[in-house]
């Protein structure tokens, strides 16, 4: 057996009882009847809204949309040039970082600079423990990775709160931290394909990953809309 084959069976062995239990979120999540329906639903939706939505209103929708987009493209990106460990990572990570910035500065017009730049302490947090996770994983230290998973959890419960807490109408805490925690789960598994060598899972786990942010970027979008309807006129 050569070394590529031990470390891909040494980190299966390693994530196989973390994943279990999000095991179900994520069959759900990319289920082929349900995709197909939720997809249809939400084209729909989606242009029943947007036909009563101001130009503010949609610009607003559009950017939080391409936003949260883009966290999910970099974590990817991310992922397969740290599996890979290909010379553009330092690169990639920059610039999802970066990103995170960019979420925390969206909401700054309307929760303030110090809110902002919370979120954005977050999110970096949140990008930094999901490095460690794949460290740990890449590495077959199960100690190590259970550790940096829970860290990881703990953290999106503190995302989640925090919105929570800025907009309790809009955003329930349960709501959020179900969103958040469906986030987490899909972006484990395609962490778990992309190491392993399972990439036609991969690929299809972010689609379902893109579905999701999406969903989530709305709910944000509509919950400040929402909050502050003037702002939008």
């Amino acid at each position: 057996m050569n070394s590529n084959s031990y470390a891909g069976r040494r980190v299966t062995v390693a994530l196989a009882g973390l994943i279990a239990a999000s095991s179900m979120i994520v069959v759900l999540a990319i289920s082929g009847t349900g995709e197909g329906h939720a997809a249809t639903d939400h084209q729909h939706n989606h242009g029943a809204v947007a036909s009563a939505q101001s130009g503010k209103q949609r610009a607003f929708h559009d950017g939080m949309r391409k936003l949260w987009e883009q966290h999910v493209t970099w974590t990817r990106l991310a992922i397969v040039s740290f599996a890979g460990n290909l010379p553009d990572l330092p690169f990639t990570e920059q610039r999802l970082l970066g990103n995170q910035t960019d979420i925390g500065n969206a909401i700054k017009p309307f929760y303030g600079q110090a809110a902002g730049q919370k979120l954005t302490n977050l999110l970096k947090a949140h990008i930094s423990d999901a490095v460690a996770i794949l460290e740990a994983a890449k590495a077959g230290d199960t100690a190590k990775l259970a550790q940096a998973k829970a860290a990881w959890y703990a953290n999106a419960n503190q995302i989640s709160d925090f919105l929570s807490a800025a907009n309790p109408r809009n955003w329930p805490d349960a709501s959020v931290r179900a969103m958040m925690k469906t986030h987490l789960d899909q972006t484990l598994s395609e962490a778990v394909d992309q190491l392993t060598g399972h990439y036609r899972a991969g690929i299809h786990e972010y689609d379902a990953i893109e579905r999701h942010i999406i969903e989530m970027a709305d709910t944000l979008s509509s919950g400040i809309v929402n909050q502050f309807p003037s702002r939008f006129r």
